[in-house]
């Protein structure tokens, strides 16, 4: 096969070792992809879907991800049952109901209590991939599950408002956990070429477990007031299943080889994942980023907080996580019945219309899912801020003149819907599956924690602040977080490189290049050439006697 590339950026650069000299191999893996499941020049796999690649996809994002959608839907529906049963348990203990103010704060520790225990299970990430890889932290968090569901199921026979609170909590910690983990182990086992549809897999089964929420809350079937216990611990079937079949699948091929220097693991792995006895060219790819962190231990959250090599990426997903829950999606979701009722729709059909919501994010998510690999993550994630953030300006205007134009209510209800497909399409999903991206093997976990930790820290704050903000801002306070929305769409574009069909070590030359031509004198700048990737070539940064920080 005759080299189609062009020589590569240098090395992923430490601050512990020079950077390493591109093998001719990892030169040759930056020309463009041929097709679909082909070898490229230099004998770099590009992977076609397999069975076992679906399969397991499938599986976590049905076992793992849903579940974190329909913990955060499925106490709407049966709010008044769940506060009638603490009230009637309440009157039993100490011979007096609860009055509105104890009742309401009850009911609201029940809700905000998933997300803390989110918070925490984001803490344990890195402790768990490293100590029982990506595929075993997934089936014992799956116990969780199951425990959770027990408290919930069994606590208006026992008559323990408390237990309803444990159970959340509980499930707050399996979501935290989850929703690191899954887009780590499928970033990690998907080839290049899929990782993009493979990782916003999960953010379409988070919209199916709210859809699943919001119709299994109906009246006709668990909405009624005997059924609010199995409601709530239905998430225990998917776990099951998860628990039962995971097993079935192998560990993430990087983590084996890189963190547990386990060969022959990796290969059969990918060998199963890939549905291809031919991995060597995989297996190479791998050993070449090990060698690159060979002198390297898995960094820990103060070690990725302190490295300079990798500001850009670290502050690139702090503005990603954060964006995404301080973007107003779940202030949108909080106050949707509220406009859907100024429109004018009756109360008694509120809650169908609040489930024709849902499947709007279902499609969405499906159009992002399989349009991600054609237009990339930027376009995906660039559109979905920039149309957040009309639309909440939007919101803006309809209910400051919906009083002297009554038909302004529809463009209030419209503008929820563009809120709604517009964070679906790409905010949802692809902020996780870039965390997985931008880093190495060594600072992956600790990235995810970062991440994960920050995206739980504002929802709660958003869950917390918005009424007050609503109180004295009125309709204005959409107006924040339509400058927040608007502010991430322009640091991706002006920041974030396209990473799709890149390998992680190439994305890592980009970033290294990025700190490179900071480093150059101006002057230089403009004598350098770019190669097809927008990185500047090997011999370029060797004249210029430039040194990364």
């Amino acid at each position: 096969m005759g080299e189609t590339g062009r020589a590569a950026a240098p090395g992923l650069p430490s601050s512990r070792s020079p950077p390493p000299r591109p093998s001719p191999r990892s030169a040759r893996s930056l020309s463009p992809p041929l097709g679909k499941g082909t070898l490229r020049p230099g004998g770099d796999i590009t992977g076609h879907l397999t069975f076992p690649l679906l399969s397991v996809t499938l599986l976590v994002s049905f076992g793992s991800s849903m579940l974190y959608g329909y913990n955060l839907a499925v106490v709407n529906s049966p709010a008044e049952h769940i506060k009638a049963f603490y009230n009637a348990t309440w009157s039993q203990r100490y011979g007096h109901g609860l009055g509105p103010a104890p009742l309401t704060l009850l009911y609201a520790l029940t809700v905000s209590i998933f997300a803390l225990g989110g918070l925490g299970g984001s803490l344990l990430v890195g402790l768990l991939v490293e100590r029982y890889g990506r595929n075993g932290a997934l089936s014992r968090s799956a116990l969780l599950v199951l425990l959770a569901g027990g408290f919930m199921g069994f606590s208006r026979e026992l008559g323990s408002p408390e237990m309803v609170i444990i159970g959340r909590s509980i499930t707050g910690i399996h979501s935290g956990i989850c929703l690191s983990v899954v887009p780590l182990y499928l970033g990690e086992i998907a080839p290049k070429n899929l990782r993009g549809f493979l990782g916003l897999m999960p953010s379409i089964f988070i919209c199916l477990g709210v859809f699943s929420a919001q119709v299994l809350g109906l009246p006709e079937l668990l909405g009624k007031d005997r059924f609010w216990p199995l409601f709530l611990s239905v998430v225990v079937v998917p776990a099951s299943l998860q628990l039962l079949l995971l097993h079935c699948f192998p560990e993430s091929p990087r983590y084996l080889l890189i963190e547990r220097n386990d060969i022959c693991g990796a290969t059969k792995a990918l060998q199963q994942f890939l549905g291809s006895p031919e991995v060597q060219d995989v297996i190479e790819e791998m050993q070449e980023e090990q060698r690159s962190l060979s002198c390297m231990e898995m960094a820990s959250v103060w070690q990725l907080l302190q490295e300079r090599s990798l500001r850009w990426q670290t502050l690139s997903v702090v503005v990603l996580n954060a964006g995404m829950q301080l973007s107003g999606i779940d202030a949108i979701w909080f106050y949707t019945n509220t406009i859907f009722e100024n429109a004018g729709i009756p109360v008694s059909q509120i809650p169908y219309t609040t489930m024709g919501t849902g499947a709007i994010e279902v499609v969405a998510g499906l159009i992002g899912c399989f349009t991600i690999e054609r237009v990339g993550r930027r376009p995906l994630i660039i559109t979905g801020f920039c149309a957040m953030g009309v639309c909440s300006a939007g919101i803006t205007i309809s209910l400051l003149l919906q009083a002297a134009l009554p038909w302004m209510r529809y463009v209030s209800v419209a503008c929820v819907v563009g809120i709604i497909a517009g964070f679906c399409m790409g905010p949802a999903g692809v902020p996780f599956l870039m965390t997985a991206e931008l880093f190495t093997q060594s600072h992956r976990p600790a990235a995810y924690i970062v991440g994960g930790s920050l995206n739980w820290l504002c929802n709660f704050t958003v869950g917390f602040i918005f009424p007050f903000l609503q109180m004295s801002a009125g309709a204005f306070c959409y107006l924040v977080f339509c400058g927040v929305c608007l502010l991430v769409a322009l640091y991706v574009y002006l920041v974030i490189p396209e990473t799709k069909n890149k390998t992680f070590m190439e994305i890592s030359h980009i970033f290294a290049t990025r700190r490179s031509v900071l480093s150059v004198p101006a002057q230089l700048i403009g004598m350098m050439k770019l190669d097809g990737y927008g990185t500047l070539e090997s011999s370029s940064l060797e004249g210029s006697g430039s040194s990364l920080p």
